[in-house]
């Protein structure tokens, strides 16, 4: 797991211009604030999805838990707490929590975006087929190989004279027709 440091940085810096402005009595004049947490958390989640070089998954899930919730929630909450003349809000919360789930939504997608353009770069796709639409992996005739290797003798076999590779046993040779050798 690789950090991306310009990422990081960024987010540092947002965080402490949006907790200087939300915990301090300073007020942003003629500016909704419901449409200012919206922006704040939508830019907070931005940059925190992208710090981490990891699964598209473990990127959302963190994300959740850490901007959406902990920090969505956890702002409001510490509100009660300080005495900065600033009351609990519930419909900042939503604005929070609306802004980080909209930003995570957009950074999941673009995510799988390219993910799938470098599958695809690197030629990870689909089975190749012809015009036709037959598999052209299984050959002309698109039987698919059974696994069964022919014995010859019969002996050590199945009852139609072919050894199975799972019917194989540590000790048995396909070369000498499937006869075990005494261990000495």
């Amino acid at each position: 797991m690789r950090v991306r440091y310009p990422f990081a940085g960024g987010f540092t810096v947002l965080l402490l211009l949006a907790s200087y402005l939300r915990l301090s009595s300073t007020q942003i004049p003629q500016v909704n604030p419901q449409v200012l947490h919206l922006i704040t958390f939508f830019l907070l989640t931005v940059t925190f999805y992208w710090i981490l070089d990891t699964t598209r998954r473990r990127l959302l899930n963190f994300t959740l838990i850490a901007i959406t919730f902990a920090l969505g929630l956890g702002s409001e909450a510490l509100q009660l707490v300080l005495p900065n003349g600033r009351s609990f809000d519930p419909i900042n919360v939503a604005a929070n929590i609306l802004g980080s789930l909209s930003a995570l939504a957009l950074c999941s997608l673009y995510h799988k975006r390219m993910l799938d353009r470098r599958r695809r770069r690197k030629g990870y796709g689909i089975v190749p087929q012809d015009a036709e639409g037959q598999d052209l992996e299984l050959g002309p005739s698109g039987a698919q190989e059974t696994g069964v290797v022919d014995v010859g003798d019969g002996s050590s076999a199945g009852e139609d004279g072919r050894l199975t590779p799972s019917s194989a046993g540590a000790g048995d040779d396909v070369a000498d027709g499937g006869k075990s050798h005494p261990v000495q």
